[in-house]
């Protein structure tokens, strides 16, 4: 899907050495990581920091520690709750701090991030930007927040801001920024330096992030085989970590088609991390297996657990499909689609206002929509697809089959259910 060129007589190899699902997993790698005990979410220091935080309050380093550790909780426990207690940590420590006041306003701006508040994270680091002090790492904040935004040429300026080749943290912005651009090839040339970096520094957070990224990039050039060894590897550091364990779902399901194995990995995940999604994750492999009761059941268990009003925007871009292809409901997707848009207008954003658009009979604001905001402005197979759905609505067949050709090589990306889906376009 990306533009990445292999040499003809590679891809020759691979083809006739391996099928397409030859299994790459073996259970045998992974299951000591599925059976481990509910992650901890209190310890005597955190208790001593947080005992000393009371609504009137001025110990400004137990606020900061506070929402660090809280952080921490979400990430291992996907508990909502937890981000929004680090947030109003974070909130109080910007309103008492008199010193380190950027970087206070840089934390909650990525918390902001975390919870899909992209505008609002804009204003933080723009005020840490004016507060000064700390600025390449207000720099690289605005890099990811204007990213999020879909202000492309402005997060290209501030990466120029902080350009070194031998930082870490540019290293994985120009990654990022090439993958945006389609340069596949580029991108893992760059996390392959950021990882030597990395295992330099023997900084386990970083070691699982890099492990954790590469492996994702490994999966979109369609080398699995390193993809998992990735996925592996973050978990050797990190034995609780859930998206590693999804990726390694994701394989067993989308390349080896073994939907009991990836519903196994996914149960043993959602028994202690609660974020939604993996709720869709169930459904949709569910789908594939052909148990509708249990797609349905997972359905409605993703609807109620985002009816958390403390999740606010952050599920509307996996609600928006829902909306639209299981539940029937065109004009509550357009609605969100909408929002979504307002909220980040970014390329991605536009693909769920053109399907909603799709969805409503509303063919030719659809096409306008993939003519303007989605056409040489992103890779990603997904809006490709929904794309390729507009066109073919609207009559333009020749358009279809060009990206018939790309999508049919993102099927692993895509999902075994999708390659139904381009075979009809």
């Amino acid at each position: 899907m990306k533009k990445v060129i292999y040499p003809l007589l590679l891809i020759l190899l691979v083809s006739c050495n391996r099928k397409e699902t030859d299994p790459i997993t073996n259970a045998s790698d992974y299951n000591q990581y599925l059976t481990l005990e509910a992650p901890k979410t209190t310890s005597k220091y955190f208790e001593q920091w947080n005992s000393k935080i009371q609504q009137d309050s001025t110990q400004l380093l137990s606020f900061g520690k506070v929402a660090g550790v809280y952080t921490s909780y979400f990430k291992k426990t996907g508990n909502i709750e937890y981000l929004k207690k680090a947030e109003r940590a974070l909130t109080k420590a910007v309103e008492i701090a008199n010193i380190g006041r950027s970087g206070y306003r840089r934390a909650l701006a990525r918390n902001y991030i975390s919870q899909h508040r992209f505008k609002e994270a804009l204003a933080m680091a723009n005020e840490a930007n004016q507060i000064g002090g700390g600025k390449k790492s207000t720099q690289s904040l605005l890099f990811d927040v204007h990213m999020e935004l879909g202000n492309y040429k402005l997060a290209e300026k501030y990466l120029d801001s902080i350009k070194n080749w031998s930082d870490f943290g540019y290293l994985i912005r120009a990654a990022k920024w090439n993958d945006y651009k389609g340069d596949l090839d580029t991108t893992i040339r760059l996390m392959e330096k950021a990882l030597q970096r990395a295992e330099s520094s023997k900084n386990k957070e970083l070691l699982v992030w890099s492990y954790s990224n590469s492996a994702d990039y490994y999966g979109h050039a369609g080398e699995l085989e390193k993809s998992y060894s990735y996925y592996l590897k973050t978990l050797a550091h990190d034995p609780g970590n859930a998206y590693a364990k999804k990726g390694i779902a994701w394989i067993v399901y989308s390349h080896e088609k073994n939907g009991k194995e990836a519903m196994r990995i996914l149960n043993a995940i959602t028994q202690y991390h609660k974020a939604p999604d993996y709720y869709l994750l169930k459904a949709e492999i569910a789908d594939f297996m052909g148990n509708m009761a249990k797609a349905d059941e997972n359905r409605k268990l993703y609807t109620k657990a985002v009816t958390n009003d403390a999740y606010g925007v952050m599920y509307n871009a996996y609600t928006i499909p829902l909306l639209i292809d299981a539940m029937e409901l065109p004009k509550a997707s357009l609605n969100l689609a909408q929002q979504e848009v307002t909220n980040r207008p970014t390329p991605e954003a536009y693909g769920l206002l053109a399907s909603a658009y799709l969805a409503t009979g509303e063919l030719q604001k659809a096409a306008t929509i993939v003519d303007t905001q989605i056409m040489g402005k992103t890779y990603e197979p997904a809006v490709l697809m929904t794309a390729a759905k507009v066109f073919k609505a609207n009559n333009e067949l020749d358009k279809v089959r060009s990206l018939k050709k790309e999508l049919q090589q993102a099927r692993y990306e895509l999902g075994p259910l999708a390659i139904e889906t381009i075979t009809r376009l």
